[in-house]
């Protein structure tokens, strides 16, 4: 028997890469995660799963030998993605060392390894492409994510790979599964409940010479992410490491108009302008907070050459298409 192996199952990514698992008639599956929070266990209810194990009772199993020739292939999603964590020892040691760990099993034992990196590698530069020069993270997450891709760099130039490893630059994924993440969660989501109490969202004021939400992202909806993910299990023979956005970049300017009109759409009324928005309230500026200034990154956008060069070929959702099937599941 071998199992498809998913950490940071119960999270936002982790948990619909199962769902997308059970989906194509795999339920053979081991969810490690650790659940401190425990309502991230709802992410996983309507999913099947073959086992449960915290991360830290699973490293151990995986270090003695338990699963040896048991793995068809493991999906490292877990990690503490909270990018105003500050200490320092806590975040290499749960990023980093652990997922180096993992590395070394799927080496030895020929698995598959498609792993969670992340565009906050690139920190406050313009240019987005997997190279080492436009890389400089601006906190200790970023540096996490960052210095492990450069491991894996070294791993792929001078061993002769007989197992597939495969790095995803997530850019900023939105979308169902996430509810758990508190201040992480997507913009979208935080829109969309503000919406809901208040009849009004909230953005940042303008900052780096942007204006009021025209700070601008790569924002991927989870359903994109999933098909990336599964495509890659699909051609075991491709490796390396690859940007996982859209390649668009958009305001937070556009996240709030498509939330608020998909909701607005749900109590039939009628689409408004951006513009009439800020006329009348909806949509509100607040002050950029102080802990963030010098840590943010006013511009992403995905280069994704790469992974088109690697045979991806299906078109990314739009904000106004991903956020309105977003709300419709926010909505239920």
């Amino acid at each position: 028997m071998t199992y498809h192996i998913v950490t940071g199952a119960c999270g936002f990514i982790g948990a619909n890469i199962v769902k997308a698992l059970n989906e194509r008639g795999i339920d053979n599956v081991i969810a490690v995660d650790n659940l401190k929070k425990a309502d991230k266990f709802k992410n996983l209810v309507d999913c099947e799963i073959a086992d449960y194990l915290d991360k830290h009772e699973f490293l151990e199993m995986l270090q003695t030998g338990h699963f040896d020739g048991a793995v068809e292939a493991i999906f490292h999603e877990g990690a503490c993605s909270d990018t105003m964590e500050t200490d320092g020892h806590y975040m290499m040691e749960n990023n980093y060392r652990y997922t180096l760990a993992l590395l070394d099993f799927c080496l030895d034992q020929e698995v598959a390894y498609l792993y969670a990196s992340s565009a906050s590698v690139y920190g406050g530069g313009s240019i987005f492409k997997e190279s080492r020069e436009h890389e400089g993270p601006l906190n200790v997450y970023g540096y996490s994510k960052f210095l492990f891709d450069q491991i894996v760099r070294r791993r792929l130039a001078i061993a002769d790979f007989s197992s597939q490893v495969v790095g995803f630059r997530y850019f900023n994924v939105y979308g169902p599964r996430e509810q758990h993440k508190g201040r992480m969660a997507s913009v979208s989501f935080h829109h969309f409940n503000q919406y809901r109490a208040t009849g009004k969202v909230k953005l940042f004021e303008g900052c780096d010479g942007y204006a009021n939400g025209a700070q601008s992202r790569d924002f991927v909806y989870i359903d994109d992410v999933v098909k990336v993910n599964m495509f890659f299990l699909d051609h075991p023979e491709k490796s390396g490491i690859f940007n996982l956005g859209t390649g668009r970049a958009q305001p937070f300017n556009d996240i709030a108009h498509a939330t608020v009109n998909a909701c607005r759409a749900l109590e039939d009324k009628p689409a408004l302008s951006l513009a009439e928005m800020v006329d009348q309230g909806i949509v509100e500026y607040i002050d950029f907070p102080e802990a963030l200034k010098g840590k943010y990154q006013s511009f992403t956008q995905a280069d994704i050459s790469a992974l088109r060069a690697a045979g991806y070929k299906d078109e990314f959702n739009s904000v106004a298409e991903g956020v309105a099937q977003y709300v419709g599941h926010l909505a239920k």
